[in-house]
């Protein structure tokens, strides 16, 4: 039996109809050519769905937009290397502590070009998210990221890196192994790598767990990802010190894509099927593989120092003061 698709709060509505739409197929289905044709009431049931499916999304608050970020069936990682590459290489282990499952890396083929694919990696339930440790990588995570940035450098090969992540783990075992030296340490040789880096925040890009694989010549962001030095629910409770202030904070936070954007961290944002890349993981991978080749062929065309002075040049120019 297909799996059934999981809906968010504000989604009630729609899920109603299509539980409806679902009852009227499955009714069809069991009833063969014995029953009465029911072909056109389910054709107008989802014509009803997707009129409502698109208001939806027309007026997506930043909370909601969070939220779809974070949907349970968003595709990951794994789920785009499988769609958007033609090979791809598994490489673990930090060769100093352990390997770390909430950072994946490894070589890949993209249209013809090795590159290296580096990124965090969510599960799709429970027992996933617990092995995956929720995408929070402990400091081997960013160390293997790192080793294996440096073998993509000695090799001149591109690196794409993939940001979904609530933020690095911030258990005492994370802690007592340097997690915020290995963070620090990745920002700083991100900066001076001598090799193109394209990072894709497909999902949610939480503070510095994000930064750190994140230091990138280009900044590409599907529509409904979020990029934040905080999350929203950690800002509600800081400042307004109640949880309650979360929607507040996500709009004080200006963290939704198409505002990343208008501030000048994100470069480019990448289309998602109507509702969010979870309703058809094809089509957003698609759009993405586009977005990958285009950028990466732009990038490899310059010599490295303009390359290294371009980005450094990008940072310098983000988080203008303006007078209030």
């Amino acid at each position: 039996m297909k799996d059934r698709r999981r809906y968010l709060e504000f989604e009630q509505s729609l899920a109603d109809l299509d539980e409806q739409i679902q009852k009227f197929k499955d009714l069809k289905l069991n009833s063969g050519d014995k029953g009465v044709d029911i072909s056109s009431d389910i054709r107008r049931l989802e014509e009803k769905s997707a009129e409502m499916l698109k208001n939806i999304c027309a007026g997506l608050s930043s909370y909601q937009m969070v939220q779809l970020s974070r949907h349970p069936d968003r595709p990951n990682l794994l789920d785009y290397v499988n769609f958007v590459f033609d090979s791809f290489v598994e490489l673990k282990g930090d060769r100093a502590f352990r390997e770390d499952p909430a950072i994946v890396g490894g070589l890949a083929d993209l249209d013809g070009q090795t590159v290296m694919v580096i990124g965090h990696q969510k599960g799709k339930n429970t027992q996933e998210n617990v092995e995956r440790n929720f995408g929070m990588p402990r400091p081997e995570g960013y160390r293997k990221a790192l080793r294996l940035m440096k073998l993509a450098e000695a090799w001149s090969f591109p690196v794409l890196t993939f940001v979904d992540t609530p933020g690095a783990y911030p258990g005492l075992d994370a802690e007592e192994r340097g997690q915020s030296e290995a963070i620090a340490h990745n920002i700083i040789e991100m900066a001076g790598l001598r090799v193109p880096i394209l990072t894709v925040v497909i999902g949610e890009g939480g503070s510095g767990g994000a930064l750190a694989i994140a230091v990138c010549d280009r900044l590409l962001m599907f529509e409904y990802g979020i990029y934040s030095v905080i999350s929203p629910e950690g800002c509600a409770a800081i400042v307004w010190k109640d949880g309650s202030f979360t929607a507040q904070a996500a709009e004080a936070l200006k963290l939704t894509a198409r505002k990343i954007k208008e501030m000048g961290v994100a470069d480019e944002l990448i289309a998602e099927p109507l509702g969010g890349a979870h309703r058809n993981a094809s089509e957003a991978a698609q759009n993405l593989k586009i977005s990958l080749i285009k950028n990466l062929a732009e990038l490899k065309n310059q010599t490295t120092e303009k390359l290294l002075d371009k980005r450094y040049a990008k940072y310098r120019a983000l988080g203008p003061l303006e007078d209030a």
